[in-house]
């Protein structure tokens, strides 16, 4: 697919779950490995605009590519925000799920359900800018 930029506003989510969507049936995942790329996608892509733009008084957009090869789907989203790694954030843990929902921490949950959405998830900070790349490998879904 086309690489692809979004403005960095909660009004762009469907557009990027749309071109997530386009590019999950175009590698052919099945619906499961869809909906959890497009729920990492779509966590992450939250992140970035509410507190990497919004949050911070800032602008901008967030710049889309997908790489397919060899029963792998790439998605990568890069954005000029306030540096985070989602990979440093602490993760709700099974602790933290046993709890009621108003004894439980805020935050994480989101990042989460991102990181549990993909086979792999990887964050990288070069040039000033965020990339957040998820990677789903088709084939150890064609039986889900």
């Amino acid at each position: 697919m086309e690489p692809k930029s979004f403005a960095g506003t909660l009004d762009s989510l469907s557009l990027i779950r749309e071109y997530v969507t386009s590019a999950a049936n175009s590698a052919g995942l099945d619906r499961k490995a869809t909906y959890g790329l497009c729920l990492a996608v779509d966590e992450i892509a939250t992140n970035i605009i509410v507190h990497g733009y919004e949050g911070a008084g800032r602008s901008g957009v967030l710049d889309m590519r997908t790489e397919m090869e060899s029963g792998t789907l790439t998605v990568i989203i890069e954005d000029d925000g306030v540096a985070f790694d989602p990979r440093e954030n602490k993760l709700p843990d099974s602790e933290d799920f046993s709890k009621p929902l108003e004894n439980r921490p805020i935050g994480g949950l989101g990042v989460f359900l991102a990181f549990d959405g993909v086979d792999e998830f990887k964050y990288e900070r070069s040039g000033g800018r965020n990339r957040n790349i998820f990677v789903v490998h088709h084939q150890s879904h064609t039986n889900t």
